[in-house]
Protein backbone atom coordinates (compact mmCIF):
# COMPACT_ATOMS: atom_id res chain seq x y z
CA UNK A 1 0.00 0.00 0.00
CA UNK A 2 2.69 2.47 0.88
CA UNK A 3 3.50 5.61 -1.58
CA UNK A 4 6.68 5.54 -3.08
CA UNK A 5 6.39 8.89 -5.04
CA UNK A 6 8.87 11.19 -4.49
CA UNK A 7 8.31 13.65 -0.89
CA UNK A 8 6.97 16.41 -3.13
CA UNK A 9 4.38 14.33 -4.67
CA UNK A 10 3.52 12.96 -1.23
CA UNK A 11 3.70 16.76 0.25
CA UNK A 12 3.07 19.29 -2.02
CA UNK A 13 2.48 21.66 1.04
CA UNK A 14 6.33 21.01 1.77
CA UNK A 15 7.87 21.65 -2.18
CA UNK A 16 8.40 25.09 -0.75
CA UNK A 17 10.05 24.74 1.84
CA UNK A 18 13.94 24.74 1.99
CA UNK A 19 16.02 21.13 2.54
CA UNK A 20 16.61 20.57 6.53
CA UNK A 21 19.85 18.50 6.62
CA UNK A 22 19.16 15.29 8.14
CA UNK A 23 21.87 14.86 11.10
CA UNK A 24 23.82 11.31 11.36
CA UNK A 25 21.77 8.60 13.83
CA UNK A 26 23.03 7.97 17.04
CA UNK A 27 23.88 4.06 17.40
CA UNK A 28 21.21 3.78 19.90
CA UNK A 29 18.66 5.16 17.22
CA UNK A 30 19.71 2.57 14.60
CA UNK A 31 17.85 -0.67 13.38
CA UNK A 32 18.36 -3.08 11.41
CA UNK A 33 15.88 -4.20 8.06
CA UNK A 34 13.54 -6.02 8.14
CA UNK A 35 13.76 -9.72 6.96
CA UNK A 36 12.08 -11.93 9.00
CA UNK A 37 9.25 -14.72 8.13
CA UNK A 38 7.18 -13.14 10.75
CA UNK A 39 7.64 -9.80 8.96
CA UNK A 40 6.23 -11.49 5.66
CA UNK A 41 3.59 -13.02 7.17
CA UNK A 42 2.43 -9.73 8.19
CA UNK A 43 3.04 -8.10 5.33
CA UNK A 44 0.49 -10.77 3.24
CA UNK A 45 -2.06 -10.40 5.77
CA UNK A 46 -2.36 -6.59 5.16
CA UNK A 47 -1.78 -6.72 1.85
CA UNK A 48 -4.66 -9.52 1.20
CA UNK A 49 -7.12 -7.24 3.14
CA UNK A 50 -6.00 -4.36 1.09
CA UNK A 51 -5.37 -2.17 4.67
CA UNK A 52 -3.14 0.67 5.30
CA UNK A 53 -0.49 0.82 7.94
CA UNK A 54 0.76 3.72 9.90
CA UNK A 55 3.78 1.49 10.68
CA UNK A 56 4.19 2.08 6.82
CA UNK A 57 2.73 5.34 5.42
CA UNK A 58 5.34 6.73 8.38
CA UNK A 59 8.16 4.65 8.02
CA UNK A 60 8.30 3.52 11.68
CA UNK A 61 11.29 2.17 12.82
CA UNK A 62 9.82 -0.93 14.75
CA UNK A 63 8.55 -2.12 11.88
CA UNK A 64 10.66 -4.98 11.55
CA UNK A 65 10.43 -6.06 14.93
CA UNK A 66 6.52 -5.27 15.42
CA UNK A 67 5.82 -7.05 12.37
CA UNK A 68 8.02 -10.14 13.09
CA UNK A 69 5.43 -10.64 16.05
CA UNK A 70 2.36 -10.00 13.97
CA UNK A 71 1.90 -6.31 15.47
CA UNK A 72 0.85 -4.10 12.64
CA UNK A 73 -1.27 -1.05 13.39
CA UNK A 74 -4.22 -0.34 10.66
CA UNK A 75 -4.59 3.05 9.74
CA UNK A 76 -8.32 3.35 8.66
CA UNK A 77 -9.89 6.32 6.41
CA UNK A 78 -7.34 6.35 3.51
CA UNK A 79 -3.96 6.76 2.57
CA UNK A 80 -4.27 10.51 2.10
CA UNK A 81 -4.65 13.11 5.61
CA UNK A 82 -6.08 16.52 5.35
CA UNK A 83 -3.61 17.96 7.71
CA UNK A 84 0.17 19.31 6.82
CA UNK A 85 2.16 18.35 10.07
CA UNK A 86 5.39 19.27 9.39
CA UNK A 87 7.08 16.06 11.40
CA UNK A 88 4.86 13.38 9.68
CA UNK A 89 5.27 11.43 6.51
CA UNK A 90 2.21 10.20 5.85
CA UNK A 91 0.70 11.87 2.05
CA UNK A 92 -0.88 14.88 2.41
CA UNK A 93 -3.68 16.70 0.21
CA UNK A 94 -7.43 16.40 -0.54
CA UNK A 95 -8.28 12.27 -0.14
CA UNK A 96 -9.38 11.30 -3.45
CA UNK A 97 -12.55 8.94 -2.30
CA UNK A 98 -15.03 9.13 -0.04
CA UNK A 99 -14.90 6.58 3.23
CA UNK A 100 -14.95 2.46 2.28
CA UNK A 101 -17.53 0.95 4.30
CA UNK A 102 -16.44 -2.41 3.80
CA UNK A 103 -12.95 -1.50 5.67
CA UNK A 104 -13.85 -2.23 9.07
CA UNK A 105 -14.87 -5.80 8.15
CA UNK A 106 -11.59 -6.02 6.54
CA UNK A 107 -10.06 -4.95 9.18
CA UNK A 108 -11.59 -7.01 11.72
CA UNK A 109 -11.10 -9.87 9.30
CA UNK A 110 -6.95 -9.31 9.32
CA UNK A 111 -7.14 -8.81 13.58
CA UNK A 112 -8.80 -12.54 13.27
CA UNK A 113 -6.22 -14.13 11.12
CA UNK A 114 -2.68 -12.19 12.92
CA UNK A 115 -4.64 -13.63 16.44
CA UNK A 116 -4.11 -10.64 18.11
CA UNK A 117 -4.30 -10.41 21.75
CA UNK A 118 -4.25 -6.24 21.74
CA UNK A 119 -4.72 -4.27 18.49
CA UNK A 120 -4.12 -0.65 17.60
CA UNK A 121 -6.18 1.48 15.15
CA UNK A 122 -5.44 4.77 14.06
CA UNK A 123 -6.27 6.91 10.66
CA UNK A 124 -5.00 9.90 8.84
CA UNK A 125 -7.54 13.15 9.60
CA UNK A 126 -10.40 13.66 7.20
CA UNK A 127 -11.30 16.67 7.61
CA UNK A 128 -13.86 17.02 4.83
CA UNK A 129 -15.73 14.45 6.64
CA UNK A 130 -18.86 15.79 8.71
CA UNK A 131 -18.11 13.81 11.53
CA UNK A 132 -14.20 13.62 11.36
CA UNK A 133 -14.74 9.92 10.88
CA UNK A 134 -15.84 9.08 14.08
CA UNK A 135 -18.85 6.30 13.12
CA UNK A 136 -15.69 4.51 10.88
CA UNK A 137 -14.01 4.24 13.84
CA UNK A 138 -17.03 2.92 15.91
CA UNK A 139 -18.11 0.54 13.26
CA UNK A 140 -14.48 -0.60 13.08
CA UNK A 141 -14.43 -1.77 17.12
CA UNK A 142 -17.57 -2.92 16.40
CA UNK A 143 -16.22 -5.39 13.83
CA UNK A 144 -13.64 -6.84 15.61
CA UNK A 145 -15.86 -7.42 18.75
CA UNK A 146 -17.69 -9.75 16.74
CA UNK A 147 -14.92 -11.73 14.87
CA UNK A 148 -12.60 -11.44 18.01
CA UNK A 149 -14.38 -10.37 21.41
CA UNK A 150 -11.20 -11.53 23.34
CA UNK A 151 -9.28 -9.14 21.89
CA UNK A 152 -8.69 -5.66 23.56
CA UNK A 153 -8.84 -2.46 21.56
CA UNK A 154 -6.42 0.86 21.36
CA UNK A 155 -7.70 3.67 18.72
CA UNK A 156 -5.14 6.31 18.30
CA UNK A 157 -7.41 9.44 16.82
CA UNK A 158 -7.83 12.61 15.01
CA UNK A 159 -8.51 15.73 17.21
CA UNK A 160 -12.34 16.48 15.55
CA UNK A 161 -11.40 19.59 16.03
CA UNK A 162 -13.79 21.48 12.97
CA UNK A 163 -16.74 18.37 14.47
CA UNK A 164 -19.67 19.18 16.04
CA UNK A 165 -18.42 18.35 20.04
CA UNK A 166 -21.16 16.00 19.99
CA UNK A 167 -19.26 13.29 17.71
CA UNK A 168 -16.47 12.43 20.35
CA UNK A 169 -19.86 10.52 21.87
CA UNK A 170 -19.90 7.89 19.25
CA UNK A 171 -16.44 6.71 19.34
CA UNK A 172 -16.78 6.59 23.40
CA UNK A 173 -20.03 4.37 23.45
CA UNK A 174 -17.95 1.67 21.04
CA UNK A 175 -16.18 1.09 24.18
CA UNK A 176 -12.06 0.86 23.22
CA UNK A 177 -10.40 -0.28 25.56
CA UNK A 178 -7.82 2.24 25.32
CA UNK A 179 -8.16 6.15 23.67
CA UNK A 180 -5.29 7.56 22.61
CA UNK A 181 -4.66 11.11 21.02
CA UNK A 182 -1.41 12.51 20.62
CA UNK A 183 -0.57 16.12 21.77
CA UNK A 184 2.99 15.12 19.66
CA UNK A 185 4.66 18.27 20.97
CA UNK A 186 4.65 20.96 23.49
CA UNK A 187 2.53 23.73 22.82
CA UNK A 188 5.12 26.31 22.02
CA UNK A 189 5.99 24.73 19.03
CA UNK A 190 2.22 24.07 17.48
CA UNK A 191 2.21 26.80 15.28
CA UNK A 192 5.49 24.91 13.20
CA UNK A 193 4.84 21.34 13.96
CA UNK A 194 0.89 21.26 14.11
CA UNK A 195 -0.35 24.15 12.66
CA UNK A 196 -3.78 22.57 11.75
CA UNK A 197 -4.22 21.64 15.42
CA UNK A 198 -4.80 22.88 19.24
CA UNK A 199 -3.02 21.97 21.99
CA UNK A 200 -5.58 22.63 24.50
CA UNK A 201 -8.38 21.25 21.94
CA UNK A 202 -6.64 17.69 22.35
CA UNK A 203 -5.95 18.15 25.59
CA UNK A 204 -9.78 18.61 26.28
CA UNK A 205 -10.46 16.15 23.95
CA UNK A 206 -8.77 13.53 26.17
CA UNK A 207 -10.95 15.01 29.41
CA UNK A 208 -14.00 14.82 28.16
CA UNK A 209 -12.98 11.05 27.44
CA UNK A 210 -12.84 10.78 30.71
CA UNK A 211 -15.79 12.75 31.99
CA UNK A 212 -17.82 10.30 29.57
CA UNK A 213 -16.37 7.18 30.93
CA UNK A 214 -14.29 7.36 33.61
CA UNK A 215 -13.37 3.61 33.50
CA UNK A 216 -11.68 3.88 29.77
CA UNK A 217 -8.00 4.49 29.97
CA UNK A 218 -6.52 7.41 28.10
CA UNK A 219 -3.34 7.68 26.55
CA UNK A 220 -1.27 10.61 24.77
CA UNK A 221 2.62 11.20 23.55
CA UNK A 222 4.87 13.67 22.46
CA UNK A 223 7.64 13.54 20.54
CA UNK A 224 11.25 15.18 21.72
CA UNK A 225 14.14 16.41 19.41
CA UNK A 226 11.86 19.00 17.33
CA UNK A 227 13.76 22.06 19.52
CA UNK A 228 11.71 21.74 23.09
CA UNK A 229 13.24 22.24 26.53
CA UNK A 230 12.65 20.17 29.22
CA UNK A 231 11.10 22.42 31.27
CA UNK A 232 8.14 22.43 28.26
CA UNK A 233 8.19 19.13 28.42
CA UNK A 234 7.47 18.69 32.48
CA UNK A 235 4.83 21.06 31.73
CA UNK A 236 2.83 18.75 29.11
CA UNK A 237 3.31 16.54 31.74
CA UNK A 238 1.51 18.34 34.35
CA UNK A 239 -0.90 19.64 31.92
CA UNK A 240 -1.67 15.68 30.89
CA UNK A 241 -2.13 14.65 34.67
CA UNK A 242 -4.81 17.80 34.93
CA UNK A 243 -6.67 15.71 32.47
CA UNK A 244 -6.55 13.09 33.84
CA UNK A 245 -4.06 11.01 30.99
CA UNK A 246 -3.37 7.66 32.47
CA UNK A 247 -0.67 6.74 29.92
CA UNK A 248 2.44 8.68 29.00
CA UNK A 249 4.68 8.09 25.50
CA UNK A 250 8.09 9.82 24.72
CA UNK A 251 9.60 9.38 21.53
CA UNK A 252 12.90 10.91 19.57
CA UNK A 253 11.39 12.05 16.44
CA UNK A 254 13.20 11.17 13.08
CA UNK A 255 12.92 13.36 10.39
CA UNK A 256 11.42 11.71 7.52
CA UNK A 257 12.82 14.13 4.47
CA UNK A 258 14.72 17.13 3.94
CA UNK A 259 11.43 19.01 3.19
CA UNK A 260 10.43 18.19 7.16
CA UNK A 261 10.50 19.60 10.14
CA UNK A 262 14.32 19.35 11.29
CA UNK A 263 16.01 17.46 14.31
CA UNK A 264 17.12 19.54 16.62
CA UNK A 265 18.72 17.02 18.72
CA UNK A 266 18.59 13.59 19.34
CA UNK A 267 17.78 13.23 23.24
CA UNK A 268 20.37 10.37 25.15
CA UNK A 269 18.88 7.08 27.14
CA UNK A 270 19.59 8.77 29.84
CA UNK A 271 17.31 12.06 29.15
CA UNK A 272 14.49 9.76 28.77
CA UNK A 273 15.14 7.19 32.03
CA UNK A 274 14.79 10.66 33.86
CA UNK A 275 11.60 11.73 31.78
CA UNK A 276 9.99 8.63 32.13
CA UNK A 277 10.94 8.99 36.30
CA UNK A 278 9.78 12.10 36.47
CA UNK A 279 6.33 10.94 34.66
CA UNK A 280 5.61 8.45 37.57
CA UNK A 281 6.27 10.79 40.04
CA UNK A 282 3.35 13.10 38.64
CA UNK A 283 1.12 10.14 39.03
CA UNK A 284 0.56 8.58 35.39
CA UNK A 285 -0.37 4.94 35.40
CA UNK A 286 2.33 3.97 32.21
CA UNK A 287 5.07 5.90 31.17
CA UNK A 288 6.58 4.92 27.96
CA UNK A 289 10.16 6.75 27.68
CA UNK A 290 12.78 5.73 24.89
CA UNK A 291 14.30 6.45 21.71
CA UNK A 292 12.55 3.96 19.97
CA UNK A 293 8.87 4.50 21.28
CA UNK A 294 5.60 5.23 19.45
CA UNK A 295 2.15 5.22 19.93
CA UNK A 296 1.83 1.25 19.01
CA UNK A 297 4.84 -0.02 19.97
CA UNK A 298 4.63 -2.82 22.58
CA UNK A 299 1.15 -1.40 23.11
CA UNK A 300 0.05 -5.01 24.03
CA UNK A 301 2.49 -6.06 26.63
CA UNK A 302 1.92 -2.11 28.14
CA UNK A 303 -1.28 -2.31 28.29
CA UNK A 304 -1.37 -5.48 30.00
CA UNK A 305 0.75 -3.20 32.93
CA UNK A 306 -1.24 -0.25 32.64
CA UNK A 307 -4.58 -2.58 34.05
CA UNK A 308 -2.46 -3.69 36.71
CA UNK A 309 -1.51 -0.58 37.94
CA UNK A 310 -4.73 0.65 37.81
CA UNK A 311 -5.71 -2.81 39.86
CA UNK A 312 -2.77 -2.05 41.78
CA UNK A 313 -3.81 1.12 42.46
CA UNK A 314 -7.73 0.79 43.51
CA UNK A 315 -5.66 -2.31 46.08
CA UNK A 316 -6.97 -4.88 44.31
CA UNK A 317 -3.68 -6.08 43.08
Amino acid sequence: MRDLKIPEQRHPEKAHRPDNAQPKKPSWIRVKAPTSDGYKKTRDIMRENRLVTVCEEAGCPNVGECWSQGHATMMIMGEVCTRACTFCNIATGKPPEALDVFEPGRVADAVKKLGLNHVVITSVDRDDIADGGAEHFAQTIRAIRRQSPGTTIEILTPDFIRCDPSVLEIVVAAKPDVFNHNLETVPGLYPEVRPGARYFHSLRLLQRVKELDPTMFTKSGIMVGLGEDRQAVLQVMEDMRAADIDFLTIGQYLQPTPKHHRVDRFVTPEEFASYEKAAYNKGFLMVSATPLTRSSYHAGDDFARLRAARLEKLGRG
